[in-house]
This record gives structure tokens, C-alpha cells and sequence, in this order.
């Protein structure tokens, strides 16, 4: 496993995007596959900048063939890289996190054009933390994976003779992980999988998000240049269902990581169970803030920001998002009042001005879907109390302003669906009972907040909460817990070493002391 140089791209399957001259036509991509650029014969798609609505690049159409081709290649190469000592895993893993901290700043034009991101969600929460996940596990594939258990006195009988009874749990590599990754942050999400996956010695097969799957091609040549063996990281797009579906069916994939809707998760889990393929899903939330009535005016301000932070972190398409504002009534008008000031002046507009705070959201298609729920909110009965439309300016792009909306009850859409768009909702309740009525009364339970000045009052009402995750009085995560949901938010849980047990299966090994 020795490191390997890259080959030039042919000419019209150059990997680059970013900072392309003016008037430069947008460069077309091909599939990563086998540790090279594979020529894409069904042609391309465009890969549209949401904030410009002008075309970034042109993405690969993929479809069976190719997810063929690329999990043939990911079974051939797997073996041997899960039979490499841990040592070399880390190393290469080690040397793409410097890549990647290398590489940023060319490659942050391209990732900011096809995901709308502004400059400090682009800057500091898209290549920095895929960088740091990748280093994460270099030291992650040094940990054990042996739990040693101790010996135990058994019986004689029909099956075997009696004695003492040595064994430990031992985990193993998948082998080919088909990794589905959403839009919204796709770089980051996509090494959230392939660093655990890669550090257990499985191999990859990964298929991004239509909307901005570029990055996630352009990392190709990267994990190639850090030493990684050919075949272990392969990349198939498409701008329809044909390629995930084909990766999910595939006979020979072991397992699917999926991040996404709730609704394609089921379907995924549906036709992966036919093949008793093993799944990691995160899938949508609904998060819930609950304000207690103790919460003082700092507390209380932490609220505001953490729950504004639906408008202003990547323009509320984060599945963690605090979307549901539950408020002590006796906080209730003057936390509306203050959260509805906070939303008229935010800056909206180009995610290149470091002035903005509010980007587009992702595509038309999801300007539309947003725009769709604020109207049925209204015609429910829900009030207005900020945004509800689109701002004058800029005048192209897909975006939404931060809206606010009241006279919400728990039966409407609005407070029941993740919409992945800057919309807050707020509900007030009377006591602790009905704020966790409230909290659990949606099919999410991803990541909720609980905000008062008794912290061992909000470590019991979290007890509470059916939810994977759950902040108290801040939105901020740490990097070694479990992150996954409950309910309808998915199914198994990653992060931090838990990551590593995700990418892998417990083999029990027992005999004779």
C-alpha cells in the first residue's frame, strides 16, 4: 500500500470547478471509480449555484452499470486494506486530513457555489470539520476492537465437556458500505461515514445529493494522493433515484449509511431488509426548545440565540435545528416579540458578502416545498410574525426570508413536519407536563433543548423527552457522543468511537482456558 500519484483527468472530465475564469464553461465531471476518473455515458447534469442560479459544473448521470462497476471495485480492494495494520490505516487517514486542511481554500469556491452556504458556515463548519473527522479516526483505527471477557466455569452436557470458558467480542469490518449522503452538508456528512467506515477496513461506494455532489467527486484524487488504495473510495451521482436505488439492491453491498428524509429512509430500510443488509440511518427531526419559567434574562437570551439559529445557520436546512420554540406562558409575549425583531434584521443575500447571515436554501424545488407550508400555516390559523415571503433582494437565488410564525397549534403541518427552511414555530405551555406533551408529540425525536436556571430539574425533564440527543441551555455538540434519533429520526447512532462500532460487526470467539 504504497502512496500513489494521480493521473491527469481527461480533458472533459477535469475535476475542477472552482475559481474558473469568466466565461469559462462550467467543467463536466466523471465517476470516481477504482481510484480513477470514469467517463460518465449517460451524459451529464447541471449542478446549479442556488444563490446565483448559474451553473457550477456538470455532474455524471450514473445509474446500475456504474454502481456495478464501482462496488466490484470497493469488493476487490476491501480485504486488503482490513487485513493492513491499524497503523497504516491511520496514516492514511492522518495524511487526507492534511489534505484536505492543504486543499481548502481552492476548493471552498466550489463547495460554497453548489451548497449556498455563507461565508462562515462554508469557512468554518464544511472542510475544517471533515478534516477533523478524518483525523478523529486515524486515531480511531487504532482503538481495539477486541473486548476481552472474562473466563467463566461451564458445566459439562450433551453439546460439550465442562470447564473454564475463555472469550472476547471481537469486531470485523463490514466490507462494502454503501454511503448516502444529503445536500446540505456534503463534504462533512460524507466524511462522517467514509472516515469510521475506512478506519474499520471496510470499503466505500458513495452516492451524494444531486444538488451538489462536486466536492464529493473532488475528493477522489485527494484520498488517492494520501495513499489510499485504489478502489477503496468510489463515487457514482445522478440527478434521479436510479443510482442510490441500485446501490441499496446491490447483492454484494454489506451495509447502507444513510442521512436524509425520514421518507426515503423508509423505503431505503424496506428494500435493504430483503438482503438482511445491515443500516446507520439519520433521518429528519423536529427539534423542540423548550423555555422553562426559571429561565433568567441570560438564560432566556441563550434561547433567542440558539433558537434563532434556525434562520441563521445554513438558512435552517440542519436536521438538529431547534425549529419548535415551546415557551413558559410567562415568557411567552416577550420572547415572541424579541424573536421576531431578531428575524427582521438579519441580513438575507449573497453567501460570498461577509455581511450576509442568511443564505438561499438549496434549489427551487425547496423554496417551493417551504414557501407551500407557510401558506397552509396561515390558512390553519398560524400568524406571521416575521418574514412569510420572499425578500425583494437579492433578486435571483432560492431564498426565503426568516420567518416567524404564532398561533401555532401541536395539530398543524407546520408544527409537525421538518420543512428544512429558515421557519421557526411557537407554542406556549403552562407547566412542565404539557412542555413535554408537546416536545415528544411529533414521529421526530432527533435533537431537542431545554433551557432554565434549575439544571438538574432540565437533566430530568430530558430524561423525558424522546429524543437521541438533547442540549441543555446551549445548541453546542460534543464530538464523542452518539449522535442518532429516536423514533422516526432514524436508527443506530455514530460519533466518536461509536462511529467505529457502527462500520462494524461483533464476532464472538470462544474456547478452552
Amino acid at each position: 500500500m504504497t502512496e500513489a500519484s494521480t493521473p491527469a483527468p481527461p480533458a472533459t472530465e477535469a475535476p475542477g470547478a472552482a475559481g474558473r475564469p469568466p466565461g469559462e464553461e462550467p467543467r463536466s465531471y466523471g465517476h470516481w471509480i477504482g481510484g480513477a476518473w470514469q467517463p460518465s455515458a449517460r451524459g451529464h447534469y447541471p449542478v446549479t449555484d442556488p444563490a446565483t442560479e448559474l451553473p457550477v459544473g456538470r455532474a455524471p448521470e450514473g445509474g446500475a452499470e456504474e454502481i456495478d462497476a464501482a462496488v466490484r471495485a470497493a469488493r476487490a480492494a476491501q480485504q486488503e486494506w482490513a487485513a493492513a495494520p491499524a497503523r497504516e490505516r491511520s496514516r492514511v487517514l492522518e495524511r487526507i486530513a492534511d489534505l484536505i486542511e492543504e486543499r481548502g481554500p481552492a476548493l471552498l469556491p466550489l463547495l460554497q457555489a453548489e451548497t449556498g452556504a455563507t461565508r462562515a458556515v462554508a469557512r468554518g463548519m464544511q472542510l475544517p470539520t471533515a478534516a477533523e473527522r478524518f483525523r478523529r479516526y486515524a486515531r480511531g483505527a487504532l482503538e481495539s476492537d477486541t473486548v476481552p471477557l472474562a473466563p467463566r466455569p461451564v458445566a459439562a452436557s450433551a453439546l460439550a465437556p465442562g470447564g473454564l470458558i475463555g472469550a472476547a467480542a471481537v469486531r470485523r469490518p463490514m466490507g462494502v458500505v454503501g454511503c448516502i449522503t444529503s445536500y446540505n452538508f456534503p463534504v462533512v456528512n460524507l466524511a462522517g461515514k467514509v472516515a469510521p467506515a475506512l478506519a474499520m477496513g471496510n470499503a466505500v461506494v458513495c452516492k451524494p445529493a444531486q444538488q451538489d455532489p462536486l466536492s464529493c467527486l473532488e475528493l477522489g484524487p485527494v484520498l488517492k494522493e494520501a495513499g489510499l488504495p485504489d478502489g477503496l473510495y468510489n463515487v457514482v451521482t445522478g440527478s434521479g433515484p436510479g443510482p442510490g436505488e441500485a446501490l441499496v439492491a446491490h447483492p454484494d453491498v454489506d451495509m447502507i449509511s444513510f442521512t436524509g428524509s425520514t421518507a426515503v429512509g423508509k423505503k431505503i430500510a424496506e428494500r435493504a431488509g430483503r438482503d438482511m443488509k445491515r443500516t446507520l440511518m439519520e433521518l429528519g427531526g423536529k427539534g423542540a426548545a423548550l423555555v422553562l419559567d426559571d429561565a433568567d434574562d441570560r438564560i432566556r437570551q441563550a434561547a433567542l440565540t440558539a433558537i434563532a439559529s434556525t434562520w441563521t445557520f445554513h438558512s435552517g436546512q440542519i436536521c438538529t435545528a431547534p425549529t419548535r420554540a415551546l415557551v413558559h406562558r410567562s415568557h411567552h409575549d416577550a420572547f415572541v416579540t424579541e424573536l421576531a425583531r431578531y428575524a427582521s434584521a438579519l441580513t438575507v443575500g449573497d453567501p460570498r458578502d461577509k455581511r450576509t447571515v442568511v443564505g438561499p436554501l438549496i434549489s427551487a424545488a425547496q423554496r417551493e416545498r417551504v414557501e407551500a407550508h407557510i401558506a397552509q400555516a396561515r390558512r390553519e390559523g398560524a400568524t406571521v410574525r416575521a418574514g412569510g415571503q420572499r425578500p425583494a433582494q437579492p433578486a435571483t437565488g432560492y431564498y426565503v426570508a426568516p420567518t416567524l410564525l404564532t398561533d401555532v397549534t401541536p395539530e398543524m403541518t407546520v408544527a409537525r413536519e421538518e420543512l428544512f427552511g429558515p421557519v421557526v414555530v411557537v407554542l406556549p405551555f403552562e407547566d412542565d407536563e404539557e412542555a413535554v406533551r408537546l416536545a415528544n408529540s411529533t414521529p421526530y425525536g432527533l435533537h431537542d433543548y431545554v433551557f432554565g436556571g434549575d439544571t438538574g430539574r432540565a437533566w430530568r425533564l430530558a430524561g423525558r423527552l424522546r429524543s437521541g440527543n438533547v442540549g441543555i441551555n446551549t445548541v453546542q455538540r460534543h464530538p464523542e457522543t452518539p449522535f442518532g434519533g429516536f423514533k422516526e429520526s432514524g436508527i443506530g447512532r455514530d460519533g466518536g468511537s461509536f462511529g467505529l462500532h457502527a462500520y462494524s460487526e461483533l464476532q464472538s470467539i470462544v474456547w478452552p482456558s
